[in-house]
C-alpha cells in the first residue's frame, strides 16, 4: 500500500529509486576516568583522532568535482569549514583541558565542549547562522566515531530489491547527513536524500540544491517508516514522498521528472538575455553571496551584481576582531571583483554572537532574537561599526559599493546610523583616503515595524531591500529552524504579503529602489506573485538566477499586478496559488 509523507522540500525537483537507510546518528558515549599516569597517551589518542579526521576529509575534498559552473567552490567551502574547525581552539583547546583537569576519557571530554558549542549556536537569532551549528555537531561526530572505532560506511548499493530488472538510483534516508558524506554519495549516483531533522538552511538543504539533487528535510520518522529497498518517489518542489507508488503515479511523476530536465536543459540559453517581461517590464536579477568567489559563479549565471554579501564570518570563530585594514582588503577585493552593483550588509551579530574579543560583556538575553544585535550593537559599540564602515567607505573606490544597514525599525535609528556614517567619512576625508563620491546607504526590511513605518523611512533612505527570512518569522511569532513549528511558516500569510506590498509602494512613492534579499526572492514558486506586488529587484543564490529569469520572460506584469491587487484584498489562498502556477 502506498505511503504519502510530507516534509520541508529544500532542493527542487523529481527523483525516482529506492530507498537505502543510513544507520542513525545517535553515538552511545561513554564517561570514565582515567588514571593520572594515562592522561598524555589520552590526549596523544584524541590528537590521532584529529590526524585521522583531516586526511578523511582531504580525501572527500579531492573528490569535488570541476565544472559544477562554479558550485565546487561552494562545496568545497563547507569542507574547508570543518577542516578548520579539526583545529579551532574553541573546540580543541576545551577538549585537551577537561581531559587534563577532569582526568576523564576524549569521548566524554569532546561530548561536554560539543554540547557547551551547540547550545551556544542555538540561541543565534540569524537563521543562516544558527545553522551553522551543524558544522559542530558533524565535526564532533566523525571525531567521535574515530575514537569509539565506529566510523560509518555508507551503504550505497546495498539495499536489496526486488528480483528483475535493474533497480533505480538509491534514495539516502537518514537522520541527518554530514557535508563530506552528501560529497561521497552525489559521486555515487544518488537520486535523493530524505532527512528527520534540517531545514531550508541546513547543509543537506544547502549541499543537495549545489549538486542539482531533490531532497526533503524535516520528515520525523523517515527511519522508521520507510523500508530498505521499496521504491519511492521524491518531490523536492513540495516536499511529498511518495513510498511504494502504484503504476499510475509512477507514469505522472516520470513524465513531471521528464519535463523538468528539458526545462533545465533550456536555462542555459538564457544567461545573456535581459530579464524583461513579456509586457517590456525591466527586472532586475542580482545574488547572495559570501565569498569573492561567489561573485564569479554569480555573473556566469547571468546576475547583475550582488543584493546581499554577508560580512559576518569575518568575525566568526576567532578570538579577536577583524581589524579595519583586514575587512578593507576583503571588501575591495569583492567590489572589484564584482560587474554592477554590490550591496554589503553591515554587521549582523547580536549578544549571542560573539569572538572572544569582549566587544561585549553581560548576560545573554533571553530572547536574543529581539535583543542587543545587528544596528542596535553597531551604535552601541561605536569602535567596533567604525571599523567596519571605514573599511567598507575605502573599498568603495574599487567598485559600485552600497551600504545595508540591517535590523532598523525606526526613522530615528536609521538617521543615528548615517549621522555616524557621515562623521566617519569625515574623519576619512581629512586623512586623504580615497573613497567614492557617493555611497548609497539603505535599510534591510526585515522588522515589521520598518515595513509599517516605510513611507517615513524611504524619505531617508537611499534604498529598501525586504529580508523575508526574518520578517516572516516575526511577523508570524515562530521560529522556522525550531521543528516543533517551521509549519507554521508562510510567505504566503495575508499579513507578511501585506508588510511586503506596503514597503514597495513606500520605495514607488519615494522613487527609491527595492530589492527582496531573503529565500523567497529565489524560490520560483513565488516570482509571479513578487511580480505581481510590484518588486522589480530580486536578490538570490546564484543557482536560482536562470530559473526565476525564465519565470520572468514568460510573465505579463502588468496583468499580474492587476490580479495580485484583487487577490490582496479578497485573501483567496487558492486565486494565491493559481496565480503563482499561471505563466502570467
Amino acid at each position: 500500500m502506498s505511503l504519502w509523507l510530507n516534509g520541508i522540500g529544500v532542493s527542487r525537483g523529481i527523483a525516482i529509486g529506492r530507498v537505502q537507510k543510513l544507520s542513525g546518528g545517535d553515538l552511545e558515549i561513554p564517561e570514565y576516568t582515567i588514571a593520572e599516569a594515562d592522561v598524555d597517551a589520552e590526549l596523544r589518542r584524541f590528537a590521532d583522532a584529529q590526524a585521522r579526521g583531516r586526511e578523511q576529509l582531504r580525501q572527500v575534498r579531492s573528490q569535488v568535482p570541476s565544472g559544477m559552473g562554479g558550485a565546487e567552490n561552494e562545496i568545497a567551502a563547507f569542507i574547508d569549514t570543518h577542516l578548520l574547525m579539526m583545529d579551532d581552539r574553541s573546540l580543541t583547546d576545551a577538549v585537551v583541558a577537561t581531559i587534563r583537569s577532569s582526568r576523564i576519557n576524549a569521548e566524554a571530554a569532546l561530548k561536554r565542549q560539543r554540547d557547551a558549542l551547540m547550545a551556544v549556536f542555538e540561541q543565534m537569532d540569524d537563521a543562516y547562522l544558527r545553522a551553522r551549528r551543524d558544522d559542530v555537531k558533524h565535526v564532533s561526530a566523525r571525531l567521535l566515531r574515530i575514537l569509539l572505532n565506529q566510523e560509518r560506511s555508507l551503504p550505497v548499493g546495498d539495499a536489496e530489491a526486488p528480483a528483475g530488472p535493474p533497480p533505480e538510483p538509491s534514495i539516502i534516508v537518514s537522520d541527518d547527513i554530514t557535508p563530506a558524506d552528501i560529497i561521497l554519495l552525489a559521486q555515487a549516483g544518488v537520486a535523493a536524500f530524505i532527512t528527520e531533522y534540517g531545514g531550508p538552511l541546513s547543509h543537506t538543504a544547502i549541499l543537495a540544491r549545489s549538486y542539482g539533487i531533490p531532497a526533503i528535510v524535516g520528515l520525523h520518522n523517515a527511519r522508521r517508516l520507510f523500508r530498505d529497498g521499496e521504491a519511492v518517489i521524491v518531490d523536492g518542489d513540495l516536499g511529498h514522498a511518495l513510498a511504494d507508488p502504484d503504476a499510475q503515479a509512477l507514469q505522472f511523476f516520470h513524465a513531471k521528472r521528464n519535463q523538468q530536465r528539458e526545462r533545465r536543459a533550456a536555462l542555459s540559453g538564457l544567461k545573456d538575455k535581459p530579464a524583461i517581461s513579456r509586457d517590456g517590464v525591466k527586472i532586475r536579477l542580482l545574488a547572495n553571496i559570501e565569498l569573492s568567489e561567489d561573485a564569479t559563479h554569480a555573473a556566469d549565471l547571468g546576475a547583475e551584481g550582488v543584493g546581499l554579501y554577508r560580512t559576518e564570518f569575518l568575525y566568526m570563530n576567532r578570538k579577536t576582531l577583524p581589524t579595519e585594514d583586514e575587512q578593507y582588503e576583503v571588501y575591495a577585493r569583492v567590489a572589484a571583483s564584482v560587474k554592477g552593483p554590490i550591496t554589503i550588509r553591515t554587521l549582523d551579530l547580536g549578544a549571542d554572537k560573539q569572538v572572544d574579543s569582549g566587544a561585549r560583556s553581560g548576560p545573554t538575553p533571553n530572547n536574543p532574537a529581539l535583543g542587543l544585535r545587528a544596528i542596535r550593537l553597531c551604535l552601541k559599540e561605536p569602535d567596533l561599526f567604525r571599523a567596519q564602515v571605514r573599511a567598507l567607505l575605502r573599498a568603495s573606490a574599487h567598485g559600485d559599493v552600497h551600504i545595508m544597514l540591517p535590523m532598523i525599525s525606526s526613522v530615528g535609528e536609521y538617521r543615528q546610523a548615517m549621522a555616524f556614517i557621515a562623521a566617519t567619512r569625515e574623519q576619512l576625508a581629512r586623512e586623504g583616503a580615497t573613497m567614492a563620491a557617493h555611497v548609497p546607504v539603505g535599510a534591510m526590511i526585515e522588522v515589521p515595524a520598518a515595513a509599517l513605518a516605510a513611507s517615513l523611512l524611504a524619505r531617508h533612505c537611499s534604498f529598501f531591500s525586504i529580508g523575508t527570512n526574518d520578517l516572516i518569522q516575526s511577523t508570524l511569532a515562530i521560529d522556522r529552524v525550531d521543528d516543533e513549528v517551521n509549519y507554521l511558516y508562510d510567505p504566503l500569510h495575508p499579513a507578511v504579503l501585506k508588510l511586503i506590498r506596503t514597503t514597495i509602494e513606500a520605495g514607488e512613492r519615494a522613487r527609491i529602489p527595492v530589492a527582496m534579499c531573503g529565500e523567497m526572492a529565489g524560490d520560483p514558486r513565488y516570482t509571479r506573485l513578487l511580480l505581481g506586488l510590484g518588486l522589480t529587484e530580486f536578490s538570490m543564490h546564484p543557482a536560482s538566477v536562470l530559473e526565476v529569469k525564465r519565470i520572468i520572460i514568460e510573465s505579463n506584469v502588468r496583468a499580474l499586478r492587476a490580479q495580485a491587487a484583487n487577490l490582496l484584498e479578497t485573501g483567496d489562498p487558492q486565486a494565491l496559488e493559481m496565480l503563482m502556477a499561471e505563466t502570467g
